[in-house]
């Protein structure tokens, strides 16, 4: 792990203190089983007080962790011979977007999802995460290409917005996402909708209509990130914590407002500490979704799709 928050740097220094005794232990042949088991258990708790009692601007800074699994990382541990698929048959091939075909224990999907980038290079060839009009086409003809095939769809949802560029603008993007809402709602196969990371705005919800949606523990969804909100109102970005706890933007909050139907626990210490474990829960989240899922009929799906969206934000009195 390169990067430490500030709240898991006590956990790191008491994690370097354990190495290094260790290490003593063995160059000095003594005998310090005692102290190695009290110090070991001194960080689990430490870490399970620490992650238990997170505030949200911390959930949403783990959520933007640098060392977290991107899309095609989950992509890549949940499946077993994924293609990836390019192009929107119209303008370019979106590097924001990603998505192709991919087989869960033996039973095909199609998987699209936002990708961001680790290093320079890469954050600027995948745009942040932050997909163009193209981008959008290009999932939606990915899951036209499911329905026509009968494939289920799963979508990763990882983006700080849609690209507001002027060039976006010109090329349609809110006309992009407003299809995509209308032809997400209409899809014959199960669609399962699944927030790995950030999920700001319309960008996120252009792929995030569907009959299930999950977010994992340490994500965030909201119409707008707690830096923008802060600096519409306060003119500045130092309220981003006041912000964050406003807008109630957790798993927590989600799920406790209907906008999701399943939280997928993470590993202790996030996704990031442990990836092959966090891949491995959301296989199981998907496959157990699934299920539920291959008993309805395909009107029913339909149905129950529309009218969890609908009752999204009505207030009874």
């Amino acid at each position: 792990m390169d990067t430490l928050l500030d709240f898991e740097k006590p956990i790191a220094e008491l994690e370097a203190k354990l190495v290094d005794m260790k290490q003593l232990a063995s160059e000095n042949n003594v005998d310090v089983k005692a102290a190695i088991v009290d110090l070991e258990n001194k960080i689990s708790q430490l870490k399970k007080n620490t992650f238990k009692n997170l505030t949200r601007w911390q959930r949403v800074q783990l959520s933007r962790h640098p060392d977290r699994p991107y899309a095609l990382d989950y992509i890549y541990a949940i499946t077993d011979d994924f293609i990836e698929l390019h192009g929107d048959r119209n303008i370019a091939d979106d590097k924001a977007m990603v998505g192709g075909i991919g087989s869960i224990d033996g039973e095909s999907y199609v998987i699209l999802g936002q990708q961001k980038g680790r290093n320079t290079k890469q954050r600027q060839l995948r745009n942040f995460g932050m997909a163009n009009p193209e981008g959008y086409r290009k999932a939606l003809r990915l899951m036209k290409m499911a329905e026509k095939f009968n494939k289920p769809i799963i979508t990763l949802i990882d983006t700080p917005g849609a690209f507001p560029g002027l060039e976006a603008e010109e090329r349609g993007q809110a006309e992009a996402i407003a299809r995509n809402l209308k032809e997400m709602f209409m899809l014959k196969v199960p669609v399962i909708c699944i927030v790995i990371g950030e999920g700001a705005s319309g960008g996120a919800l252009g792929i995030a209509i569907g009959d299930s949606v999950m977010m994992l523990e340490n994500t965030w969804y909201s119409v707008i990130s707690p830096e923008n909100c802060s600096t519409i109102l306060w003119r500045s970005w130092e309220y981003k914590e006041q912000a964050a706890e406003a807008l109630r933007l957790t798993a927590t909050d989600m799920k406790g407002f209907g906008l999701v139907d399943v939280i997928v626990e993470e590993p202790l210490g996030g996704a990031h500490n442990d990836p092959v474990g966090m891949a491995a829960n959301l296989k199981a989240a998907i496959q157990k979704e699934m299920k539920k899922l291959n008993k309805l009929s395909v009107d029913k799906r339909i149905e129950k799709r529309i009218d969890k969206f609908c009752q999204m934000g009505v207030v009874v009195e």
